[in-house]
């Protein structure tokens, strides 16, 4: 591991795996990609200039990107940077892939070796030898696309296909709750056939779900086209915040209990259960709209890191649930083990009668008399 540039001169494979976020007008930011590339570029340069320097016969490096991008930004964006800061030409001097990652946080079964690998190149030998640099570790096998396009539209609708089925989930929840049905009933009974889906509904956050679809669309609008359905889901689930705090406002509203002030805890700060992973959590808009009613939220999440946390939102963490406030509504938002573990007789303990709980994940014991999504 090295953070000395002038050491990469040495290699023959680049891979690049940095974030590719968006803004906050949902617009594809491309400055860790551009700065990556022309950093790539620059050490490209300088390993032809010591090549050429010691007389060492040439070889062709390759640049491999990972990170998810709207289909043609390995060549609209990545190659011209690497042209202009190393000084030579694409498809000669040097060769591009396109391998996105797959990785899922917290994931004890779906790891690097055994997820199928969509490998592709710039020319038809580079992609062979970069099917087979994957294919040396990758024990699932790997799939060859046909074009570097191929393999990033691949990645990109691979979370947009997710995003679209929880939102589908999610909006029938609400339906659902103006009928006075729980959702996860009719989910449980739906799920009896063999081809429904498993999807459950919730807060859709970090840094794959949320953001990839925003690359497509961005594409898409830049065509010409004004993809309606995949930003349709994306408004849903972008909204689910404030639809469960405005639930939460109600409920306690129809019990008489005081808004502004209330103590609120809410269990679950990271994108997803069981990983430490803030990045573009959701729940942050969950606890902004509680606190735009004056209510005091206090959060716990065992798996969260204080300080960025702290950093990230301005949110003080507990590890541990506070047993000394009394809480007008608890919401569990994240299902991580830990709470998931906690059994009747715990939350007889923590909840007070008058109490509303929302149980988002559907991770609360069913004899916990809770509003679920």
């Amino acid at each position: 591991l090295t953070c000395d540039t002038s050491d990469l001169i040495q290699a023959d494979i680049f891979i690049v795996t940095v974030p590719t976020p968006v803004d906050g007008a949902k617009v594809p930011d491309l400055t860790p990609l551009k700065s990556a590339t022309s950093t790539v570029g620059h050490a490209l340069k300088l390993r032809a200039d010591s090549i050429s320097a010691h007389g060492i016969p040439k070889s062709c490096p390759i640049v491999i990107y990972e990170s998810t991008v709207f289909p043609g930004a390995t060549e609209e964006v990545c190659v011209p940077i690497l042209e202009y800061t190393s000084g030579l030409s694409f498809n000669t001097d040097f060769f591009c892939g396109y391998s996105p990652e797959r990785i899922n946080p917290g994931d004890q079964s779906h790891k690097l070796t055994t997820i199928t690998k969509v490998t592709s190149g710039s020319t038809e030998a580079a992609s062979m030898w970069i099917d087979q640099l994957y294919g040396s570790i990758i024990l699932a096998g790997t799939h060859r696309a046909p074009s570097l396009r191929v393999a990033e539209a691949a990645k990109v609708i691979e979370n947009t296909q997710r995003d679209l089925n929880i939102a589908l989930i999610n909006e029938l929840a609400i339906i659902f709750s103006y009928m006075d049905i729980d959702t996860l009933d009719v989910l449980e009974a739906a799920g009896t056939k063999w081809n429904f889906l498993p999807f459950r509904p919730g807060l859709v956050g970090g840094h794959c779900i949320g953001v990839d679809p925003y690359y497509l669309t961005y594409k898409a609008q830049q065509l010409g086209y004004y993809p309606e359905v995949v930003l349709a889901g994306r408004r849903i689930n972008d909204g689910m915040g404030d639809w469960i705090v405005d639930r939460v406002v109600l409920e306690m509203a129809k019990k008489g209990c005081t808004i502004a002030s209330s103590k609120i805890l809410v269990l679950g700060l990271t994108f997803k259960e069981n990983c430490p992973d803030l990045r573009n959590t959701r729940v942050v808009d969950l606890i902004t709209s509680l606190e735009r009613f004056g209510m005091e939220v206090v959060v716990v999440d065992p798996l969260a890191n204080y300080q960025d946390a702290m950093d990230l939102y301005g949110i003080k963490v507990y590890k541990d649930i506070p047993l000394s406030i009394t809480y007008a509504s608890i919401i569990l938002a994240v299902a991580h083990q830990q709470f998931i573990d906690l059994d009747v007789e715990f939350w007889k303990t923590v909840v007070n009668d008058d109490a509303i709980l929302f149980d988002l994940k559907g991770a609360m014991p069913r004899e916990i008399n809770a509003f679920r999504l």
